[in-house]
């Protein structure tokens, strides 16, 4: 019985790595082809357009969608800023049910920098919602933050400063603050008893700690 000859692999054009698909699928992956092709024209746009977003010609993501190579794991991630999915909607995999309920004794606290934050809301979703203390003083209260997305909070306790481009805002408790947080913007605790508040970002596929807080972070068991 002869053996079949393995598919050749090696630099795909463009310069990013690919794999050839015998059959249709490569890598233990399974075909992308069906749901590229229809993402692509989800999101309206042709081959030529969807190709120069991701960086790649459109004879390379013709093969692609038809299942003539298969994209590498950088690639899939590409494809997937490319068209604002997730690489597990670009598989065709299905996501479990999300539990809406989140219960006070659940995840425990995280600390990042001085900070303490509780998860509010379920975990995979494009809007994030926590319940954060803010410490007076610390280098956190003199970071300045602008990255995509909007950013909502409501001040449970103490009070809160926050300033949002050259504007400098005092927050008692009730008040809140819904901003675009392209606008460079920082926050920081006012007196000394340091402040909490219910804080909604979205930002899809950020680390809770990174875009909120900045810094590594560590679990605190309640």
């Amino acid at each position: 019985m002869t053996s079949r000859p393995e598919a050749p692999t090696g630099p795909a054009p463009d310069g990013i790595q690919g794999t050839r698909a015998p059959d249709g699928a490569a890598d233990g992956l399974p075909a992308v082809a069906p749901q590229l092709r229809e993402l692509r024209r989800r999101a309206g746009l042709t081959l030529e357009a969807a190709a120069a977003r991701a960086s790649l010609s459109p004879a390379h993501l013709s093969r692609l969608e038809t299942g003539r190579r298969q994209p590498s794991l950088p690639l899939l991630l590409e494809l997937a800023r490319t068209y604002g999915t997730t690489v597990s909607e670009l598989l065709g995999e299905t996501p479990a049910v999300a539990d809406p309920i989140v219960r006070a004794g659940g995840p425990g606290a995280r600390e990042a920098d001085g900070w303490t934050y509780w998860q509010a809301g379920g975990s995979g979703r494009g809007m994030q919602a926590l319940r954060v203390h803010v410490p007076y003083g610390g280098g956190q209260g003199e970071l300045v933050r602008v990255h995509p997305g909007e950013e909502w909070l409501y001040v449970l306790t103490g009070r809160l400063r926050l300033r949002l481009g050259e504007t400098e805002s005092l927050l008692e408790p009730g008040d809140s603050a819904h901003f675009d947080s392209l606008t460079p913007h920082r926050i920081g605790a006012a007196e000394s008893g340091g402040a909490d508040l219910l804080f909604v970002h979205t930002l899809l596929q950020s680390s809770l700690a990174g875009l909120c807080l900045g810094g590594a972070t560590t679990t605190h068991h309640r």
